[in-house]
């Protein structure tokens, strides 16, 4: 409830913003950090390295071009978007932008810009470096449009400036429709209709502002689609000169090994902890991550398997942080499968999984069973949803009156953990037990999470898989919009009632008429069936015990910058 109210909290921020401004009342402290930012004892002294144990490597250092969380999380140190939100929470504040105001019909945003900040590679931030990373994710072409490329512009925005159907054959016109420079401090944001997540939307890691000096020098615009049909950038941007405005700056990524960043000596803002080499570690396997944090290999590390917690709590030398539930765990139908397209099938799987036996068995007391595709923190959740009880019975029945023998191509992520999927593997053998128990024919497939998993889900090559969703932001649009606004590949269906309402529903400005929107929309998504969510967990991070600062956030946006270590 403490989430929903900052997420209603949220909105009603931004409309009181909108009348007296913007975001500038929360703007002193920030500029007061600018002072003393770059040159305060920390920064000219020798300050901690810092060991991140991460499941796995990041896709590309390019906010535009991924969905996943540990390349979120890399990214979120080195760049900074026009908004973010408050450390902890989903209250959108300033971020390089001091205040924004939208004109009458919330069709443009006017940004009022931070001056003195500088890119890593010296060029200024300006209202035309914010232009030209709108206009670049705008006129992205060719393989860049595949859904598996753009996710989240195209999940927030839609189309491009010129759509490729052979590429995409899903997308329709862009919310974005220009930028405009008012002054080297003022830029704003023309939109083709209103949208009420907009502003939220940008404090997404995705939409962060990078040189444009470097993203041309380094060939950020070249990427082409390999042979299994999956996005892969080309240029050495996204790997070897990511470059943006945060408090760490790119140093190295030796893939496979570790990613290292260090301090921002230049950094703009406040910079109150005391590590001046961060580095992140892939170790896949949950164990060995326990053991490189007890053994002071690493200093923490996120996805605390569930079973290892009461080994941290009990560990003086060790301490556990939690993170509030803001997620959910599905299993997805690509109803391009014609057996899936059928509603009588879709049924009888949800009725074949035991989801509470699942949620038992492989979270230790940190899950609860989901029945709709969002948090009940988010606004919106409804409590009048379809639910699918685990009925054995029922399921042979719905799938005796389908007629036909059911094959389906069943995958799960290899060598990752999730927030919302502790142990993969454990939960799609559960599944397929279930599922082969009432008739279905299963073929188990499995994939490395990254690219070739998240890449062949997006592109729809599995029929059935698992996959989840951390919340970005505390906006219902963020959960069912980003599933269900738009045809995807992964879901495979057209629904154009769905895709209508969750249109209107995301234009509505009235909070009351939008939250009724959302609880009616969950109804429909779950009669329609389009997947079964089966769980909602409440992730943790392990960490030293002399590690201080660390402020576990719903969304996982949490900043490095403030951590102390070392006992210093």
């Amino acid at each position: 409830m403490k989430l929903r109210l900052l997420a209603l909290l949220a909105v009603l921020a931004l409309l009181a913003a909108a009348c007296s401004g913007g975001g500038g009342g929360g703007d002193t402290d920030a500029d007061a950090g600018a002072d003393a930012g770059a040159g305060d004892e920390a920064a000219e002294g020798e300050g901690e390295t810092f060991v991140f144990g991460t499941s796995a490597d990041p896709v590309v250092l390019d906010g535009a071009l991924v969905s996943d969380g540990e390349s979120l999380r890399a990214i979120d140190q080195m760049f900074e978007g026009l908004v973010t939100l408050a450390p902890g929470s989903t209250e959108v504040e300033p971020g390089l932008a001091t205040e924004w105001e939208p004109n009458e019909d919330g069709t443009a945003y006017t940004f009022q810009l931070r001056e003195g900040v500088t890119f890593h590679d010296g060029e200024p931030f300006n209202a035309e470096a914010v232009c030209a990373n709108f206009d670049r994710w705008y006129n992205f072409d060719g393989s860049f449009q595949n859904p598996d490329a753009t996710y989240y512009w195209q999940t927030v925005f839609g189309g491009f400036a010129e759509n490729d159907p052979e590429v995409n054959p899903d997308l329709g016109e862009s919310l974005y429709e220009s930028c405009t420079v008012e002054g080297d401090t003022e830029v704003t944001i023309n939109l083709t209709r209103p949208s009420a997540s907009f502003i939220p939307a940008l404090a997404l890691t995705n939409f962060t502002i990078a040189s444009p000096t470097a993203l041309e020098e380094y060939g950020a615009d070249e990427g082409e689609v390999n042979e299994d049909g999956v996005f892969v950038p080309t240029g050495t941007y996204g790997t070897e000169h990511p470059t943006g405005t945060g408090p760490f700056r790119f140093v190295e990524w030796q893939v496979g090994e570790r990613l290292v960043m260090e301090r921002n000596p230049d950094y703009w803002g406040e910079f109150p902890g005391n590590i001046s080499t961060l580095i992140f570690q892939p170790v896949a396997d949950n164990a060995a991550r326990l053991q490189a944090l007890q053994s002071g290999e690493i200093s923490g590390y996120d996805l605390v398997e569930p079973v290892d917690f009461s080994t941290i709590d009990g560990d003086d030398q060790l301490q556990l942080l939690r993170r509030p539930a803001f997620n959910v765990a599905y299993l997805g139908f690509n109803q391009a499968n014609p057996a899936l397209a059928d509603l009588n099938v879709r049924q009888a799987i949800a009725h074949a999984i035991d989801r509470e036996a699942i949620v038992e068995g492989f979270y230790e007391g940190t899950g609860v069973v989901a029945t709709q595709f969002m948090p009940p923190e988010v606004f919106g959740y409804s409590d009048d949803v379809p639910t699918y009880d685990y009925d054995p019975e029922r399921a042979r029945e719905l799938l005796a009156e389908y007629g036909q023998p059911v094959s389906l191509r069943f995958a799960y992520p290899t060598d990752v953990t999730r927030p919302y999927l502790p142990d993969p593997q454990a939960v799609f053998e559960a599944m397929v037990s279930d599922l082969e128990e009432v008739g279905f024919t299963i073929e188990p497939l499995s994939a490395p999470w990254s690219p070739d998993y998240l890449g062949a889900v997006q592109t729809g090559q599995y029929d059935l898989y698992l996959l989840g969703w951390t919340g970005d932001i505390g906006d219902p649009d963020n959960f069912v919009g980003t599933f269900f606004q738009t045809p995807q590949a992964q879901w495979g269906f057209d629904n154009p009632e769905l895709f209508a309402a969750l249109d209107e529903a995301e234009a509505e400005t009235d909070e009351d008429a939008r939250t009724a929107a959302y609880e009616e929309i969950n109804v429909q998504i779950m009669e329609f069936l389009p997947g079964l969510p089966f769980a909602h967990s409440e992730p943790a991070l392990g960490f030293r015990a002399d590690v201080e600062g660390y402020v576990p956030s719903p969304v996982t946006l949490e900043q490095f910058s403030s951590v102390t270590a070392g006992g210093a």
